[in-house]
């Protein structure tokens, strides 16, 4: 078994695309649209049959309060391995990305966290 897609609530899509694709450099694999939403996938540009991420309308109201609780609590939505956490850091600290932990040594780990302007707060770790 293995995990080939996963959600993260967002409270705009084409935001979140705009984000995901422009700063943090997914690529869209799929963009159909579902209703008044879109089923919006991404990927890694170096894992495209990789993993897909799934860009979730927040609409439902225990989606929102779930967002929205975590977001306050700090706790990130989810988290994105990066070969060198300095580097990527400063990238996207020169894009505009605001930062809510710079990167950090945990143990044998260096994380950082960062605001997706989407609802979400994302941690980057270095794999």
């Amino acid at each position: 078994m293995k995990i080939i897609v996963t959600s993260l609530f967002v409270q705009d899509q084409d935001k979140a695309l705009a984000f995901y694709t422009e700063m943090l450099g997914f690529v869209k694999k799929h963009d159909i649209p579902m209703g008044k939403f879109r089923w919006i996938a991404l990927v890694s540009s170096d894992e495209q049959e990789g993993t897909e991420l799934i860009l979730e309308p927040n609409d439902h109201p225990a989606a929102k309060e779930y967002q929205k609780k975590i977001f306050t609590d700090g706790i990130p939505a989810t988290m994105f391995g990066v070969a060198d956490i300095h580097k990527e850091y400063n990238r996207l600290l020169e894009i505009g990305v605001h930062f809510t932990m710079k990167p950090t040594k945990m143990g044998e780990f260096t994380i950082a966290v960062f605001d997706d302007t989407c609802g979400n707060l994302i941690q980057m770790i270095h794999k």
